[in-house]
């Protein structure tokens, strides 16, 4: 499947198929965790069927054949986005867990007393609270870069928060509330002139966009496997080995060890340093066959067929009375959020559920975003490759049939 064939597609993903509340399901809430399609579904079963095992340090033949694999899968996932080597990939949970490993552990090694950390205005709670907390501890500062009414952020004051020397900046690619695509290369190369590391919340872009870590030169990249068409609780975060090498460990137990005895521990090599107990194999095996999945269909095909998506929804929905678009920045990607004036994002939501329409509503884990543009939260519906035209005519009939109902 080298060309892009929504049929072919859709056959992957049978949850497709199935109804709910006696309508064809709709799922626009992409954002929040994709469909898993069945190659992904079954290689993790595969795993449990035939390689289950303990991985590292074991001597037998399933522990060998787990750890293999295992180590593959990250071996897969550095290749996707062009990672210098393996070795920088340390599997995670997912986004939030990878920040967290952050600003727990780039946190103690750069930032001390009254430092500073600069963040979005656009950003999730996962990629805000640590750094917030952290900085708790450390008596330090969270600088925010300001963003328009449009969704997109200042760089001229980005340039003027970089001057104040901060230690650390962590920004999101692709925005998961206002669909924003942050110019992150030129970011990069903005704070690397300060000499100040760079961390991208990739979350929203895995799945979207072809991502080069190499290209765009950050220090960090970090990502979650369930937005990106592999299971639940698996993710990953990418560091320049000279960066993880610095950084002290996580967590600590179990495969992070190196030596151990009551008097001193010391510590396993990267990334094995940062990955402390068992990990979840399974789940890894799964992300990287969602990877050879996303990689066999044509990248820009997908592309340009979401952005197509994304027009048509746009301009369809602008017909109906009162709505009103939350962010509108010139690139973006994958997602609308709107709101109806009058109408609370939250009753429009449950009311097109009842009509087989699945999006998300509220803050969407961004409530300074909701804060700032005066509004308790907002309808988002968000796309994947295997949602259509079709599925938007009945979204769009859906919302217009609700807001009437409501008004």
């Amino acid at each position: 499947m080298n060309h892009f064939n929504i049929n072919e597609i859709r056959a992957q993903f049978p949850i497709l198929n199935r109804q709910v509340y006696g309508k064809p399901l709709v799922y626009f809430d992409n954002a929040a965790t994709t469909q898993k399609p069945l190659c992904v579904i079954e290689r993790e079963r595969d795993y449990y069927l035939h390689e289950n095992c303990n991985i590292h340090r074991g001597v037998h033949y399933l522990s060998h054949m787990a750890t293999e694999a295992y180590e593959n899968a990250r071996k897969t996932v550095a290749k996707f986005i062009n990672a210098r080597k393996a070795e920088e990939i340390v599997f995670t949970r997912g986004t939030t867990e990878s920040l967290n490993l952050l600003a727990t552990s780039l946190g103690q090694l750069l930032v001390n007393q009254g430092d500073k950390v600069v963040v979005s205005a656009m950003e999730h709670h996962s990629n805000m609270v640590p750094w917030q907390q952290m900085l708790l501890r450390s008596k330090g500062e969270l600088l925010v870069i300001r963003m328009d009414k449009n969704g997109v952020l200042d760089l001229n004051h980005y340039e003027e928060l970089l001057k104040q020397k901060p230690k650390i900046v962590s920004i999101a690619h692709i925005s998961n509330t206002l669909g924003t695509i942050n110019p992150v290369k030129e970011m990069i190369a903005m704070a690397h002139c300060y000499g100040i590391p760079v961390i991208i919340d990739g979350a929203q872009s895995m799945a979207h966009q072809v991502i080069d870590v190499q290209d765009i030169d950050c220090d960090f990249y970090v990502f979650s496997g369930h937005k990106m068409y592999a299971p639940m609780g698996i993710g990953g975060l990418y560091g320049k080995m000279e960066w993880l090498e610095k950084m002290p460990p996580y967590q600590f137990g179990g495969e992070m060890v190196d030596k151990v005895s009551f008097e001193k521990t010391t510590f396993n090599k990267v990334p094995f340093k940062f990955e402390a107990g068992t990990p979840n194999v399974g789940a890894a095996l799964g992300l990287e066959t969602a990877v050879r999945f996303i990689q066999s269909i044509d990248r820009q095909e997908v592309e340009a067929y979401e952005d197509e998506l994304l027009r048509y929804a746009t301009e369809r929905l602008s017909g109906i009375e009162s709505m009103r678009f939350i962010g509108q920045a010139p690139k973006r990607n994958g997602l609308i959020s709107f709101v109806i004036d009058g109408i609370h994002p939250y009753d429009l939501g449950t009311i097109i559920d009842k009509m087989g329409v699945a999006v998300r509503t509220g803050h969407h884990c961004a409530e300074p975003v909701m804060t700032f543009f005066g509004i308790p939260g907002t309808v988002r519906a968000s796309f994947a490759m295997y949602n259509t035209k079709e599925e938007i005519d009945i979204f769009v009939k859906a919302v217009d049939k609700a807001a009437a109902m409501l008004r």
